[in-house]
């Protein structure tokens, strides 16, 4: 496990370059190398995929599509060890801080709460600018984030899509990569991004894009939902403790309402927060009682989304402290 030091000043560094240089150019982005080969490797699964008949067992398909996550996930995990051991050789010349920062470079792909927010920020945009705004345009800027068909979304549809991908990418490009990070280092911020990269790619209940992943995909659905659940619930009960705790009781019941163990939590809490009900049209409706989302509430679901990092830091920072004071103490003893 990485010394404490080392986890703070990273984490810092890597937020502090999301902020002020945002991602990095696509050719050398981990997160597109591991997009790249899930496309590559998908499409070898999809040739012996069945693709016909509905709701039959394809054993062979879910077998192909877990041996090629296993073999995605291994090459990630030894490029992530090998570049961690490599800055930890340095450990000696330059200490813990440098190494620190090197580690915060290294994890800075694994996050992406500056290009997140830019997103989110540009469908309200293209939604509501008097000058150039329109819904079409912002149904097009919307299906920049999501999978889902936005052809017959209203005006308030667009805005509730874009808060709930903020709330549930809140958690998958922000909370669950640090909460890998501070329990395995760079290789589980990594390993989490393969895995939430691949359900979004390959995690499909059944067709999607004229490709059958019901089964193909069933693994990488899983391993996503595995390590995304506690991370998914700490990021819900951040956005909570920033909006004041409203909703808190209700929290379980309004996330159990989506089909994924894990997004319905920071959907639902974003919900809650704003007082707004957030739904998916013909799936489900979060916060129910709750009135139509206005142009007012995006912006305030990028302060509660935002104070909610600054919370998870600050917290972090804290227990960081505690735990160098303790070493010191029992080093003292």
């Amino acid at each position: 496990m990485l010394a404490s030091s080392m986890l703070g000043v990273a984490v810092l560094v890597a937020l502090a370059v999301d902020r002020w240089m945002g991602e990095p150019a696509v050719r050398w982005h981990p997160v597109v190398w591991m997009g790249n080969y899930l496309g590559w490797a998908g499409r070898l699964v999809q040739a012996r995929t069945r693709q016909t008949i509905a709701g039959e067992d394809d054993y062979k398909g879910f077998g192909l599509g877990t041996l090629a996550w296993i073999a995605g996930v291994a090459l990630v995990l030894i490029a992530a060890i090998t570049a961690q051991a490599g800055v930890l050789w340095l450990q000696d010349a330059g200490g813990s801080v440098l190494v620190g920062v090197l580690l915060g470079v290294l994890l800075k792909p694994m996050l992406a709460w500056s290009m997140l927010k830019s997103e989110v920020h540009a469908v309200e945009h293209a939604l509501s600018n008097p000058d150039t705004g329109s819904l079409q345009a912002g149904r097009e800027r919307l299906r920049w984030l999501v999978s889902r068909d936005v052809t017959t979304l209203s005006a308030t549809q667009v805005r509730e899509s874009a808060i709930e991908t903020l709330a549930e990418n809140l958690n998958d490009s922000v909370v669950a990569p640090l909460f890998w990070f501070a329990l395995l280092g760079l290789p589980g911020a990594a390993l989490f991004r393969f895995a939430n990269t691949a359900d979004a790619m390959w995690g499909y209940p059944g067709v999607y894009q004229g490709r059958n992943w019901a089964w193909a995909g069933k693994w990488a659905a899983r391993a996503d939902d595995v390590l995304g659940w506690v991370p998914a619930r700490i990021t819900a009960l951040l956005l909570l403790l920033v909006s004041g705790g409203k909703g808190l009781a209700r929290l379980r019941t309004e996330a159990a309402r989506t089909p994924s163990p894990n997004s319905g939590w920071p959907m639902a809490a974003m919900a809650l927060a704003l007082g707004a009900h957030l739904g998916k049209p013909g799936g489900y409706v979060l916060n129910q009682d709750g009135r139509d989302v206005q142009l007012s509430d995006t912006q305030r679901a990028i302060g509660y989304a935002g104070n909610s990092l600054l919370a998870l830091v600050f917290i972090g920072c804290i227990a960081i402290f505690f735990v160098v004071i303790w070493s010191f103490m029992m080093g003292a003893l």
